[in-house]
């Protein structure tokens, strides 16, 4: 358990530092911030000078922590190097929000948790995908039974990008490749919505010429009454569903991606009217063994949602809503996943590896 902050502090921002500015500090860290009442960005960590960002910057992580009065370090960096940076930040005695994946291992995993314990310092990982409009809604739909009983659910998340990049997503390192990338973002919004599966297949693989690393995954999670099916192409153009449950009473169907982030990118803030609210178009859809099917009216999204819990926690006022231990899981099924790939069968989940 982390210690909350003291009764001053809980009267006031809570200092923040950012370490890495890339696009995912740029499209969602940067903004959530800016429009959050509950914390101030006081510090940056960047290889390079960032002149748009009116904070106090260092060129390493080190010196933040030496002369910054951070108390919490939202890490941002490439994956390969979120658990040095977290653990140093730990033993500095911050508290800690890192990009997903969490690590590249669970016994990494498992130790930045013990050094958060033995810190009594809050330990989260960023999986604002919880609080997509789409996922909230079929969240909603499944608790209200309007499907029946499930008996399969399918989470695609598909792209058109055919030809490799020099990125470090894309080229060879730990944690490196899409199933770590969008993969732990469809993981988490399974566990999220079902616990831990029985066993899992995974096909994770490098589908375009000269990829050096994971492009393509298509992974089985087996439960005992259901399958789920999490996939993600490179080869994508055409429209294909980014939700489709199957009940016995019903199918949903969605398409269409989030628009927080297209949002976000285009400069909107979180405290726009229009932030988070699809057009009609993209509405999803449930179908009835009658054959009627009716528009499900969404659920406004709201990545915000996720700094407000990690706040109220700090604070003492709400249990943490993204866990250490949830995040672990997700790294647990990544890594079964690409060995169940890589051996060609069907593993089995053990319930006591994290």
């Amino acid at each position: 358990m982390h210690r909350t902050l003291s009764t001053e502090k809980n009267m006031k921002p809570i200092p923040v530092a950012l370490v890495g500015c890339g696009m995912s500090a740029r499209t969602f860290h940067l903004p959530l911030l800016a429009a959050s009442d509950d914390f101030r960005l006081t510090a940056l960590v960047s290889s390079r000078p960032q002149p748009d960002v009116a904070v106090a910057q260092y060129a390493d992580t080190a010196a933040m922590l030496a002369q910054s009065d951070a108390e919490l370090v939202v890490i941002t960096a490439p994956n390969a190097v979120h658990f040095s940076l977290a653990a140093q930040c730990l033993a500095a005695g911050r508290h800690v929000v890192l990009e997903k994946p969490m690590v590249n291992t669970v016994a990494e995993g498992r130790e930045l948790m013990a050094l958060a314990a033995g810190a009594g310092r809050l330990l989260s990982v960023f999986h604002n995908r919880r609080w997509d409009s789409d996922f909230l809604t079929l969240q909603a739909l499944l608790a209200r039974g309007e499907l029946g009983a499930l008996r399969f659910f399918e989470s695609r998340w598909d792209r058109f990008r055919p030809e490799v990049r020099d990125r470090w997503r894309e080229n060879p390192g730990v944690g490196a490749g899409i199933w770590y990338d969008l993969g732990a973002h469809l993981l988490d919004q399974a566990l999220t919505l079902f616990g831990m599966p029985q066993a899992v297949t995974g096909n994770c693989r490098a589908l375009r010429p000269g990829s050096p690393t994971v492009d393509y995954a298509h992974v089985q999670l087996h439960y005992p009454d259901f399958e789920a099916v999490l996939h993600t192409s490179p080869y994508s153009c055409t429209p294909v569903a980014r939700f489709r449950v199957e009940g016995d009473r019903g199918n949903f169907v969605k398409f269409g991606l989030d628009v927080q982030e297209a949002q976000l990118k285009a400069g909107m803030s979180p405290r726009d009217a229009a932030y988070g609210r699809e057009d009609a178009a993209q509405f999803g859809t449930h179908y009835t063994p009658d054959g009627d099917a009716r528009t499900v009216p969404p659920v406004r999204g709201d990545f915000a949602a996720y700094y407000r819990n990690v706040a109220a926690a700090l604070r003492g006022e709400a249990p943490l809503a993204v866990t250490a231990e949830d995040a672990l899981w997700v790294i647990y099924l990544t890594e079964l996943a690409q060995q169940s790939s890589d051996a060609g069968k069907r593993l089995a989940v053990d319930v006591a590896a994290v």
